[in-house]
């Protein structure tokens, strides 16, 4: 059993900054990739940001882009979101993914380990 167990989230104001952190715990499996997605109220779940596992290239959403970066640390197995400059409309429940197949890293389908979400919430 995989478990992918997110922390971190808050609320903070405008233009703050926040890190996210999601820990791959239990059997080991072989990574593709690691995701972030979000899900504000009444609206469908979108990509954030994505790390191949092995080699570390990373891709963003264009709503985040130059402000968010995700990273990893394959020791601990661990994957990270840096969010800076923060918008009411980064508000949402941000979910960590990962995939053990090849796929389109934008796309949720491509990920079959979820984790149960971290609220984040950004007043203006």
């Amino acid at each position: 059993q995989v478990r992918l167990v997110e922390s971190g989230g808050g609320l903070v104001q405008a233009g703050d900054s926040l890190r996210l952190s999601c820990a791959a715990l239990g059997r080991s499996f072989s990574t593709y990739a690691m995701g972030w997605f979000r899900q504000a109220p009444g609206k469908e779940r979108e990509f954030v940001a994505a790390i191949r596992w092995t080699v570390g290239s990373t891709n963003y959403a264009d709503s985040v882009k130059g402000r968010f970066t995700i990273s990893r640390d394959n020791a601990k197995n661990t994957v990270y979101l840096e969010m800076n400059s923060l918008k009411p409309e980064d508000t949402a429940v941000y979910y960590c993914a990962a995939a053990s197949s090849y796929g389109l890293r934008s796309l949720a389908s491509t990920y079959n380990y979820w984790g149960q979400g971290t609220q984040v919430t950004v007043s203006s």
